[in-house]
């Protein structure tokens, strides 16, 4: 087939493009940059340059690929996130995510694309009640906390529009490996390794993690099969941060995390970093795996943490 990959050379793009090539696919896949067009070319796909917060960009984009394929992968994340600021850390993805997305379903809609799959994202967005961990049917969280309320707008628009078109969302849990914030390298891992990173609280918020090589593998599923619709792209083990907080101290060879009481912890990281800490709900990845017929190659975190975290 020929697919379109917004973002090819990204995250999650970089780790596509090569996986959709060694299947047989004539992958286009885009990029701001010469570095970026050179990765792509690199893995065996035809590289453009397209600006994601254009629309005729976009169009002009898409129509010249004239896929059978649309992924949209396209985010503009640097790692660095300020908690108290959350939404303003998010600006340009919250872009891409609305505007971006309408222009390049109506792209792909233009050029006769006949499937889209868009990255989404889960963990905070749920519902801070409830079950402890949530179904695609369960609803997001209707009172985000203010510093994430357009983010949580932005990702519920993405959703709604993809899958309005008869498309596919997939909605991501927390990354980590090469690459990654929480990775080798990755300012996240950095943070936990000096002990900086502690536990709020209980620690009661429940997490649910994705390796980036199993979001990719989602992905290429996605490509193939699958009803339109949301699905959690996640691993077997949601759990509390207090759980997989001193597993992951001990795989990076740092001390026991250390403890911190939500007042102070506001202090520093906002009503929004309190409550992803203390009260989230994690996610269910069961329709994925029935449906998609995806099985993440880290099930756990637990694994994921011991060899998963530097290069693939």
């Amino acid at each position: 087939m020929r697919i379109f990959i917004a973002g090819g050379s990204g995250a999650v793009g970089s780790r596509l493009v090569p996986m959709l090539v060694a299947a047989g696919h004539e992958v286009t896949g885009t990029a701001r940059t010469d570095e970026g067009i050179g990765r792509i070319r690199a893995a065996g796909g035809r590289g453009v340059v397209m600006d994601g917060t254009d629309d005729a960009s976009i169009r002009r984009a898409v129509l010249d690929a004239r896929p059978e394929v649309l992924v949209h992968q396209l985010t503009s994340l640097s790692g660095r996130f300020d908690f108290k600021r959350f939404d303003e850390t998010f600006a340009v993805t919250n872009r891409l995510r609305t505007r971006g997305t309408d222009a390049l379903i109506a792209a792909a809609q233009e050029a006769g694309t006949g499937r889209i799959v868009v990255q989404s994202y889960t963990g905070w967005t749920n519902e801070h009640s409830g079950a402890r961990v949530k179904t695609e049917t369960d609803p997001i969280d209707p009172s985000p906390v203010p510093a994430a309320r357009n983010t949580l707008a932005a990702i519920a628009h993405a959703e709604r529009a993809t899958v309005a078109a008869g498309g596919l969302a997939l909605r991501f849990g927390n990354f980590y490996g090469p690459g990654q914030s929480l990775g080798e390298g990755g300012e996240m891992l950095e943070s936990v390794r000096r002990r900086q990173v502690p536990i709020v609280g209980d620690g009661a918020g429940v997490w649910s993690f994705c390796h980036i090589d199993d979001a990719a593998a989602a992905t290429f599923a996605a490509v193939e099969r699958g009803a339109a619709g949301v699905y959690n792209i996640v691993d077997d083990e949601p759990a509390e941060v207090a759980e997989w907080m001193p597993v992951l101290s001990r795989a990076v060879g740092a001390k026991p995390p250390m403890h911190a009481p939500a007042w102070i912890a506001r202090l520093l990281i906002g009503d929004f970093g309190v409550s992803w800490m203390t009260t989230a709900r994690g996610s269910s990845n069961a329709k994925a795996k029935a449906e998609l017929g995806w099985q993440p190659r880290y099930a756990s975190w637990r694994d994921g943490f011991e060899d998963g975290l530097g290069a693939s």
